[in-house]
């Protein structure tokens, strides 16, 4: 007699059945992934989406926060201005490159980009702070607009406006344009 016993796969029966599953408990669960699947990645698609317009948003607002600093701090003009280069101002376009720089030397502070499906868009090509931290065009303070826009109606508010009010004073809209950029 030995101690150790091997262990039994027969039933009390006689039967012997393996553990696993059969063919049909496997196609059962995959056409419930599949489903849940179809369902949940329309949404994760506009979590995303708007993920990505939010930070880019922020990303204007911190350079126009960073401008605003410095032209309080260094006492000299400090603009925020649409980039080909990231070394220099460019003429009016789409903001998808900006850059922060001193206006007296030309020092690049910050450089800041979108990726492709994302679009910057602006009335003016430059924000110029001055010494006393407003940002004004001539003379007026400046009132200006900057679109971030993604043209797909997932999410539908598929734009973030960042507002430059009063010259100073900056925040953010969401506003729903029917999945197209101007």
């Amino acid at each position: 007699m030995s101690c150790a016993s091997a262990p039994e796969t027969a039933t009390a029966t006689g039967n012997s059945r393996a553990a696993g599953f059969t063919l049909v408990e496997l196609m059962v669960t995959l056409a419930v992934a599949a489903i849940l699947m179809a369902i949940a990645i329309p949404s994760f698609i506009a979590l995303i989406n708007g993920n990505r317009l939010t930070s880019t948003a922020n990303e204007l607002v911190a350079s126009l926060q960073l401008a605003r600093s410095e032209a309080l701090r260094r006492n000299t003009q400090v603009r925020v201005c649409r980039s080909e280069d990231g070394a220099s101002c460019a003429a009016a376009g789409q903001w998808n490159r900006w850059i922060t720089l001193v206006v007296s030397n030309d020092e690049v502070l910050r450089d800041a980009s979108t990726k492709a499906p994302l679009q910057v868009t602006s009335g003016t090509p430059q924000i110029t702070y001055h010494a006393d931290g407003l940002a004004r065009n001539g003379g007026a303070l400046q009132d200006n607009d900057l679109v971030v826009c993604i043209p797909t109606a997932r999410p539908a508010e598929n734009q973030r406006v960042v507002n430059l009010l009063s010259g100073s004073r900056i925040a953010i809209s969401r506003k729903d344009n029917g999945g197209a950029c101007p």
